[in-house]
């Protein structure tokens, strides 16, 4: 019979696990040279994402110290019935019981993603990229230390050194029952396990995100949350790709060449729908299809639009589901923007890099889900749960 590890058991490991990062930190950041000094790619978001550095050492041990300091998300009860009969009837949280995390270059995945699963009384198996594979097997080996020490068995953090082929192969006839799969990457790497997988899949890491300026707009503010949702870093998800300007806006002009000035300050690749292609250093593109697109690089689309609801439409229609933003001072055109947009996390004057669990008070994240099912947008210690039917009774048939 299996037995589940205490809230106390997963909790000290946890905390050892921060101990051994900060006390092997310098062996941590030599295997991430070995990967960074290999990585050849000439993708830049790829290439902020495997490396680490003092900050992101501290981010790791941070993110392991809230966990055990966060509600143990296990049993808490979600609904309580008696029925006429006297059955007792209960629903509690539970674990997935072994849930895989597939994800590209972020050594710091294997930390956060892992520890929210033990947490949450998961069996985890972690398949990073090839990228960082020195960097991942030196995080798991301080996770196996930490578990030993704590005499619990190493079998609860797993690590898949697969090729495409062996992971295609896991996942169409997985030797083992994965309860969960969540891919964390781009969108081939969504597809692929998508393709393969036979267990249920959260979709996590795909952005497009869009930035709405409507015509009430606060042109300062419009300005400073494009820029820094676009400009502050490439690589996340929650960056901006999108922005669209509704036709009406007044000082329409001057605020569209405010906005390209201050992107291509920041070398920003900026192109347009016919209408701003007019303006310097706008570029038109030649397919719409481009919308689709999430670029993960210093590239950025403007379009227009001539009210809220074809800016809602073109959201809908194009958008990944994860971040929308309306930059507005009516309160009434913000709530139907935000309750019509079909995305994870929708704002009103607010840039869309909060979308992220520590911003959002929830601790670290396994992932931000553009699911609906059975979770949506920052994935939580407290969402990586399922529930269970506990009933008691005393000889009732039915």
């Amino acid at each position: 019979m299996n037995t589940l590890l205490t809230s106390k058991q997963r909790n000290d490991v946890l905390l050892s696990m921060a101990q051994l990062i900060a006390d092997e930190k310098a062996a941590l950041l030599d295997a991430n040279k070995t990967d960074v000094d290999s990585y050849k790619g000439g993708d830049l978001a790829m290439y902020d994402r495997l490396k680490v550095d003092n900050e992101k050492i501290n981010g790791m041990i941070l993110s392991l110290q809230q966990l055990v300091a966060d509600i143990d998300p296990i049993g808490k009860e979600l609904y309580h019935f008696t029925h006429e009969n006297g059955l007792k009837i209960t629903n509690k949280t539970a674990p997935f019981g072994t849930v895989l995390i597939i994800y590209e270059s972020r050594p710091d995945v294997t930390v956060e993603a892992a520890g929210i699963a033990f947490k949450s009384g998961n069996k985890i198996l972690l398949k990073g990229g090839k990228e960082s594979i020195n960097s991942n097997l030196k995080i798991v080996d301080l996770w196996h230390k930490a578990l030993a020490i704590n005499n619990v068995s190493t079998n609860w953090v797993a690590y898949l050194n697969y090729n495409r082929l062996e992971t295609q192969a896991f996942l169409e006839k997985p030797p083992q029952k994965v309860d969960l799969i969540v891919p964390r990457g781009g969108e081939n790497l969504i597809a692929f396990v998508r393709q393969h997988a036979t267990c249920p899949v959260i979709v996590s890491g795909r952005g497009n995100n869009f930035i709405y300026v409507d015509t009430e707009a606060d042109l300062d503010i419009a300005l400073s949350v494009i820029i820094n949702g676009k400009t502050t870093k490439i690589s996340a998800c929650n960056a901006v790709d999108k922005v669209v300007i509704n036709d009406n806006l007044p000082n329409r002009e001057v605020f569209i060449e405010k906005l390209i000035n201050k992107l291509s300050a920041s070398n920003i690749e900026i192109l347009g729908d016919a209408e701003l292609a007019r303006f310097e250093n706008v570029s038109a593109y030649s397919d719409e299809d481009i919308w689709y697109k999430e670029f993960l690089d210093y590239k950025i689309v403007i379009g227009g639009v001539n009210s809220t609801d074809e800016a809602v439409a073109k959201i809908n229609k194009y958008g990944g589901g994860h971040s929308a933003v309306i930059i507005t001072k009516n309160n009434e055109t913000a709530n139907n923007f935000m309750a019509c947009v079909d995305a994870a996390a929708v704002y009103q004057n607010a840039s869309t890099r909060f979308t992220d669990g520590g911003q959002f008070g929830l601790g670290g994240e396994l992932a931000i889900s553009t699911d609906k099912l059975h979770h949506r947008g920052p994935m939580g210690l407290q969402h990586l749960v399922t529930n269970k039917w506990y009933i008691y009774g005393n000889g009732q048939i039915r």
